[in-house]
């Protein structure tokens, strides 16, 4: 299907068309350029506003394509060079003069003359990086993205011979989900032993990440990490006390229902107790889901049902897939996980995940296709800063479309499997709330005992898997059951970045309660609240959304009631 979608172009009003800003030396004259720019009245800061602005996602773009070359294919020593070279070259030597944009606007009289409405959000953001700011801490931030990069490559060079070929753990997971109780567990167990064996080099990679860490928080002049983290993930709208009160609302009103269903499952299956591989299975014995044998036709189901959705949306996505803006398939040497990113100069997304055909893989393609319409829906917004939103309200993008996405025609099953396959949605969302109030509750613990040894680390761990984990039997796999954290790729990437997949989804959800009754209003506020970009508070965004940004048992509650009458709707 040809995409109807023209996305309208946006030529730069100060930098030339053409320029090339691959360089530091390319780089720095125009930086030098922009500082000499008069801003004298209001009239002429926002126009050095809107030049800063092109400059920043010039010089972005130009980082994030060798970040997407680097991860379509980590073992390619040309792309990680390249990556690497704009890490210690240009990086470093970008801060100060990023520092030094961020002060004469901050410091400018004309501010006085601009909207104090308007430019709130940008004002407390910019005050707060201004606060943070600290030379001292270029080289280390610079170490620590070499460092992020080696876990990314050692986790991307992770294979295991299974049934007579080489396969990378991401392909051992359709395994998990075979009728074949002894075909599960040798893919497991091949994939925990496969982690286990770079479990020491994991743990240095850490303890290194975390001793600079601490490091730069000290720096700034903050007492710990975590009080740092907060302030550096401008999490303005909330405190360490919430995220406490989101964990223990989590273990009152999630949990329960979270081992309701692990119980359900064996039960059904049968089985003395669960065990890890028996997680994914139908608990019934019916074969996987096989929603798709290549990414080509993963690719066109997802677009019928975000045409489905809006059909706007689907004709954005049609654009996407007409102009190479995806990388779906798994393969070797492909870095872990999913992301989407944007080409900022062009405004335009691109999505990566490791597809092997399971059904995951389709909510992983609608979960990126949110975040790439919420680029798509804010890319008019002049202010450069405006067209990013707050992680927070990011994941209620993505995840509402997962859950809007899962209630329409299916084009990859028939009723019953499409009715199975939003059954295991439900069911997830259910299980990875907890999941990630272990994370997130871990991560605390980790900064707030920067001292901590290995074996503390791992006692901790074992701690939390026993408060918000599920009914599953460990024996005999005690040890990777402690170093289950490694496979979680924010704890050494994007300290502190999981709990926003919580309050996100708590946002979503209550959009998909307001689907179930109101689906146009839902969609309708939806890509309204989409729109603001970053412009609004997080509160005023969820509200725009039709949601209410909170953490407490009151919101959470009604939200499972929901989730469990579904569920008891739904055929098993």
């Amino acid at each position: 299907m040809t995409s109807t979608y023209v996305p309208e172009k946006f030529p730069p009003r100060w930098l030339p068309e053409k320029v090339e800003l691959k360089t530091w030396e390319q780089i720095e004259p125009w930086y030098k350029k922009l500082l000499a720019i008069p801003i004298d009245t209001a009239e002429q800061l926002e126009a050095w506003l809107t030049a800063a602005g092109e400059l920043s996602a010039a010089v972005g773009q130009e980082g994030v394509a060798r970040y997407v070359a680097m991860t379509c294919q980590t073992d390619d020593p040309d792309r990680e060079a390249a990556y690497l070279s704009f890490v210690r070259d240009v990086e470093p030597k970008l801060k100060p003069y990023l520092n030094e944009v961020r002060n004469r606007y901050l410091d400018a009289p004309a501010r006085a003359g601009l909207s104090e409405s308007r430019y709130h959000v940008f004002n407390r953001s910019l005050e707060n990086r201004r606060a943070l700011y600290r030379e001292a801490n270029i080289p280390r931030e610079t170490e620590l993205a070499e460092l992020e990069q080696q876990y990314q490559k050692t986790v991307g060079a992770m294979t295991v011979e299974f049934q007579g070929q080489e396969r990378t753990l991401a392909q051992l997971s359709p395994f998990l989900e075979q009728t074949d109780r002894a075909v599960r567990q040798e893919a497991w167990e091949l994939a925990a032993r496969r982690r286990l064996a770079d479990r020491d080099a994991l743990d240095d990679l850490f303890d290194k990440m975390k001793a600079l860490r601490v490091e730069i928080a000290r720096e700034a002049g903050f007492d710990d990490y975590v009080a740092y983290a907060f302030r550096n993930r401008e999490r303005f709208d909330y405190t360490p006390a919430d995220s406490i009160r989101f964990h223990e609302a989590v273990e009152k009103t999630v949990v329960p229902l979270a081992r309701a269903i692990q119980k359900e499952q064996r039960k059904n299956l049968g089985v003395p107790s669960l065990r890890p591989w028996d997680l994914s299975v139908d608990s019934l014995g019916r074969p996987p889901l096989k929603p798709f044998e290549d990414v080509a036709r993963l690719a066109e189901g997802a677009e019928a049902i975000f045409r489905e959705v809006d059909p706007e949306l689907g004709a954005q996505f049609g654009y996407l897939r007409e102009h190479s803006l995806l990388d779906l398939a798994n393969r070797k040497g492909k870095a872990p996980g999913g992301y989407q990113t944007t080409y900022e100069a062009d405004r335009l997304p691109f999505i990566f995940m490791n597809a092997v055909g399971v059904d995951s893989d389709v909510r992983t393609l609608l979960h990126e296709g949110g975040h790439a319409f919420h680029t798509l829906a804010s890319r008019g917004e002049p202010l450069a800063s405006y067209r990013e939103s707050p992680l927070e309200f990011c994941e209620v993008a993505s995840m509402s479309m997962e859950l809007l996405g899962a209630k329409g025609p299916d084009p990859f099953y028939d009723q019953p499997q499409a009715e199975r396959s939003y059954r295991k949605l439900l069911e997830g969302i259910v299980t990875i709330l907890p999941w990630i109030a272990t994370v997130d509750a871990f991560q605390h613990w980790l900064y707030n005992h920067p001292d901590h040894s290995r074996d503390d680390r791992r006692k901790a761990w074992r701690g939390l898997i026993e408060r918000f984990g599920g009914e599953v039997d460990w024996s005999g796999h005690e040890d990777a059951r402690d170093h289950s954290w490694h496979r979680q790729l924010h704890i050494f990437l994007y300290p502190f970045y999981y709990i926003e997949y919580g309050i996100a989804q708590l946002g979503a959800l209550q959009i998909w309660k307001r689907s179930l009754t109101d689906r146009p209003g839902a969609v309708a506020s939806y890509r309204s609240a989409l729109a603001l970009g970053g412009s609004k508070p997080l509160p005023q965004l969820f509200e725009a959304a039709g949601a209410r940004f909170g953490f407490d048992e009151e919101l959470i509650s009604p939200l499972m009631t929901a989730i469990g009458d579904e569920l008891a709707r739904l055929a098993p």
